[in-house]
């Protein structure tokens, strides 16, 4: 009975331990939400921009001005979207665990994303000014995919795997730049829904 008892207090002591140490309120429905809504992105982005030119090349191209408003106001509104929602399901789920929604950890778990995050964009808004339209969709899942495994230090550990992924489909997206669309879209779309499901199911909770 008493080992018994030391090995409850153990694993008590552990979960405290880990709950301090790392952010664990993220949501699976988080993942989900942000692939639905990065599909609906790239696709806006096919139907409006892509169709009317071959735009993904490995050198410069002229894009309208036209085009160029239609595909800053897509991707910005992709990421608001995304945003808005991964934190409205990290919310919720706080809330339902009684959790804090904001601590040192969530604090040093944001610094950690954005580091790679906004400079990845300042290199995107570099390549977009100089033409380089068909190295976006790599470059964004590259930085991505750095942000997350930068950022698994101080949440679920195993998030760095879909950071590996997502580095991963960004380096064949460089290869494969006339296609770099498609592997924008498995990366941000379908590997975000899957690895949100499978934390849904593992975790629980919404």
């Amino acid at each position: 009975m008493e080992k018994e008892k030391y090995l409850d207090d153990l694993s008590e002591i552990r979960k405290i331990m880990s709950h301090s140490a790392r952010f664990l309120s993220l949501s699976g429905l988080s993942g989900v939400s942000t692939g639905l809504i990065a599909l609906a992105g790239a696709f806006l982005a096919k139907q409006l921009v892509f169709s009317r030119g071959n735009y993904l090349l490995g050198e410069p191209v002229v894009i309208s001005g036209d085009l160029l408003r239609d595909l800053v106001l897509i991707a910005s509104g992709t990421l608001l979207l995304s945003v808005v929602s991964a934190l409205w399901f990290t919310i919720r789920k706080s809330r339902r665990e009684n959790q804090r929604v904001w601590d040192a950890q969530a604090g040093r778990l944001l610094v950690n994303l954005l580091i790679p995050l906004i400079t990845g964009g300042i290199v995107c808004v570099i390549l977009l000014r100089m033409g380089y339209v068909g190295f976006l969709p790599a470059m964004t899942l590259l930085f991505y995919g750095l942000a997350l495994v930068n950022g698994s230090h101080y949440t679920l550990s195993h998030i760095r795997y879909l950071g590996l992924a997502e580095i991963l489909l960004g380096l064949l997206a460089l290869i494969f730049i006339g296609q770099s669309l498609y592997i924008w879209m498995l990366g941000f779309g379908l590997f975000q829904m899957v690895y949100g499901l499978l934390i849904q199911r593992k975790r629980g909770g919404v």
